[in-house]
Formats: C-alpha cells, sequence, structure tokens
C-alpha cells in the first residue's frame, strides 16, 4: 500500500559504527549496554536493536517490559535491561522473556520473588540490577534505606544481584563536580553491598556525556576497586548525536562528535504549489501575512507527526538544497513553505525537515533550539505513523 509521503530513513550501517567508535572509546575499561529505549529514541527498536547486536553488543537497555518483549523478539541472544523497573503483575511476563529488571522498591523484589518461586526457579537464578540514588531523587534506592533491600538476596531467594547503577545526572557538566560527589556516594553504597556479603558483577553507571568525556577510565577504577565490571550505557551518541557541554566543551567531546554520524533523516515531499498574492494570509489565524506576490508549497507533515507547533514562521526546511522558511502555524497534518525564492519548486519533490540536503543540513540540535526543547524530545516525539525506513 502506498502511503503519505512522510517517512524517516534509518541508516544502520551508521548506527553499527557509531556502537563500534563509542566501544573503542569505552576500551579497554569498559563494556557497552546500548540503549533502544523509546522506540530507540524514535529511530525504530525493531531495526536498531539488531543493528548493534550485529556491531558486537551483548547488551540492550529498553524502559519496560512491553519494550523488553518486543527487544527479545528481534534479539533473542542479547541481555536486556528493564531500566524502569517491573509494575505489578509484570513479572511473569518478564520471566518469560527472559529479561533482567532494574531495581530500587522492596514492593518490586516482591513482585519478582513471587512470580519466581511460582516458576519454580532455583536459589540465585534471577539476576537483577540495584539502582543506587546519588542526588537525582528520581529513581533508587538511598544509602541510608539500603539494609532491607539487600536482606533481600538471602541464600535460598531465586533473586540474585548481579549488577549495582547509578544516574549521573550531570555529566555534561564538564567542572565534573556533581558527578564527582555521585561517584563518591556510590562508593559508599559499594561498600555497604560488600560488607553484606555480596558480589555483584557489574557497576552500571554512565551515559553518552560521560562516554564521550572520557570518564570510563574512572568508572572502571571505582568497579575494580569493589570487584566488578565497569559498564557504561549510551544512548544520544548511539545516533549520532554528542550532548552539548557546560561551560566549555572538553577535546574528547569535540573529537567524539566529528566521528559520529546522525543516523535518522526524516522526510516528507511536495503536494502542491500556488501563488499567492500580497495581503493573502497562510495558515490558522492567519498569522503569516504575505507582504508581496509569494509562491508557498504544501508539505505532508504537520505537528501529529511531530513536527512542532512552535516552528510556524520561525524555522526552516530544506528543499531543492536551499531553506525553506515555513509560513504560518503548523497544522495537524500539514504545513506550508515558501518557496518564492526557491526556482522550479514542484509537486513531487523532496523536502528535509532532519537531516541533509545537498550542502545544507537541519540537525536535531536546531529543531530543539528553535521550539526550547532538547534533541531526545526531537527524535522521540516524530510521530508513530511516520514510517521508519531502513536505507
Amino acid at each position: 500500500m502506498t502511503t503519505r509521503p512522510c517517512w524517516v530513513e534509518i541508516r544502520t550501517r551508521f548506527l553499527e559504527e557509531n556502537y563500534r567508535i563509542l566501544q573503542t572509546m569505552a576500551a579497554p575499561h569498559a563494556e557497552l549496554l546500548a540503549i533502544v529505549k523509546a522506540n530507540a529514541y524514535g529511530h525504530s527498536l525493531a531495526l536498531c536493536a539488531p543493528a548493534v547486536v550485529r556491531a558486537g553488543a551483548r547488551w540492550l537497555g529498553v524502559t519496560s517490559v512491553e519494550e523488553g518483549a518486543e527487544a527479545r523478539a528481534v534479539c533473542p541472544q542479547a541481555r536486556i535491561l528493564v531500566i524502569g523497573g517491573v509494575f505489578p503483575g509484570q513479572a511473569t511476563e518478564l520471566l518469560q522473556h527472559h529479561l533482567t529488571a532494574v531495581v530500587w522498591e522492596l514492593a518490586q523484589l516482591d513482585e519478582l520473588e513471587s512470580a519466581a518461586r511460582a516458576a519454580g526457579a532455583p536459589a540465585g537464578s534471577l539476576a537483577v540490577h540495584l539502582e543506587i540514588d546519588t542526588g537525582m531523587s528520581r529513581q533508587g534506592v538511598a544509602l541510608e534505606d539500603l539494609t532491607p533491600v539487600l536482606a533481600r538476596f538471602a541464600p535460598g531467594s531465586p533473586l540474585r544481584l548481579e549488577g549495582v547503577m547509578t544516574h549521573l545526572f550531570a555529566a555534561d557538566e564538564s567542572d565534573g563536580r556533581v558527578t564527582d560527589a555521585q561517584l563518591a556516594l556510590l562508593d559508599k553504597a559499594l561498600a555497604r553491598i560488600g560488607a553484606a556479603g555480596l558480589l555483584p558483577d557489574w557497576l552500571n553507571v554512565g551515559n553518552s556525556a560521560a562516554l564521550v568525556s572520557g570518564q570510563a577510565a574512572a568508572i572502571a577504577a571505582l568497579a575494580n576497586s569493589h570487584g566488578m565490571r565497569a559498564m557504561l550505557r549510551p544512548g544520544l551518541a548511539l545516533y549520532g548525536l554528542v550532548p552539548q557541554f557546560a561551560p566549555d566543551e572538553p577535546a574528547a567531546v569535540a573529537a567524539a562528535r566529528a566521528r559520529l554520524q546522525p543516523v535518522l533523516s526524516w522526510k516528507t515531499r511536495v503536494v502542491s504549489v500556488r501563488a499567492i498574492p500580497a495581503g493573502a494570509v497562510v495558515g490558522y489565524n492567519g498569522t503569516f501575512v504575505a507582504m508581496e506576490q509569494m509562491s508557498v508549497a504544501l508539505i505532508t507533515a504537520g505537528y501529529a507527526d511531530g513536527l512542532d507547533r512552535q516552528l510556524g514562521n520561525r524555522f526552516s526546511l530544506l528543499v531543492r538544497g536551499e531553506r525553506a522558511p515555513l509560513a504560518g502555524r503548523v497544522s495537524m497534518d500539514q504545513a506550508v513553505i515558501d518557496v518564492t525564492d526557491i526556482p522550479c519548486v514542484e509537486p513531487g519533490d523532496e523536502v528535509t525537515i532532519l537531516g541533509a540536503q545537498g550542502n545544507q543540513s537541519i540537525s536535531a540540535f536546531d529543531h530543539a533550539e528553535a521550539a526550547g526543547t532538547i534533541p531526545w524530545e526531537v527524535f522521540t516525539r516524530i510521530g508513530a505513523r511516520v514510517r521508519r525506513v531502513e536505507v
């Protein structure tokens, strides 16, 4: 079936190469857990999870049991970590799909242990990763609340503490003060875990910012001091974008940015072209008024596809290798671009919303700056109805 011309192109060969580059940055200090949550940051889990596995990934990170089941269907041999934990009633499905849960609440341990016992799981057979709250106050067990959680990994329990993790919430702050304080608190937590007689294998710490800025060695040193192996979990960098750092950018970050390649391009086509006279309005509420005779083109992409409504009258797309400003408000399913100064635009011409065309390019950072958001949101709000095509 032919569909409306609004689609995303995914270059899985770029994704594979990005993974290999990032693994080289981590080596020999740490293994990588490839983050494919949120439909691989909007890129398509079905396309991207197998690609990173082909590139060498042994671990995948997802948000939920549902995402884990989807990942398992396309990656039967990978280890899959459910970072968002389990909710009541999900443990049985987690076991069925051989997923590994992140935990931090006693209720989560109750859920997992009950399902494991019902399935006849032997002692120590159900691996979990324990998240420590080192200051983000979002997800994780606080240091002062560790004792009752650790007591649940008693001999005879089907639960096994395979890994410990935390989330570095300011790894893109180049002075490193917040990250250093978090790692110091994590060190204390690991000492408490060791004193309880528990010997987890993995220390899972660090996102894209931590990896590209060269923090793998420090994380590995902390892991080694507690008899563990280090794991970092890149997300945005896998897809070819490097987080922006403040107040300045380390040289290692600039070098990574130069090597990684954006995986996603977002495109549509011109549906029709029309001439409008001076004084004509374009779009809802007439926020654009033609000051002279103009040529405008209709495209099949709107805010239901993920083209932010705030971009109307303040952003440009690419057609015939030139920038064409959005004229008027972005509608739910359509938008209009000003092609007055671009010769010979006609129905069927390809329009690039995100990506490169000719010598011009539009990045997720460009979208984010214009819309007052971040690249992660730009990617993940691209609508499900927008086809993802492997190229």
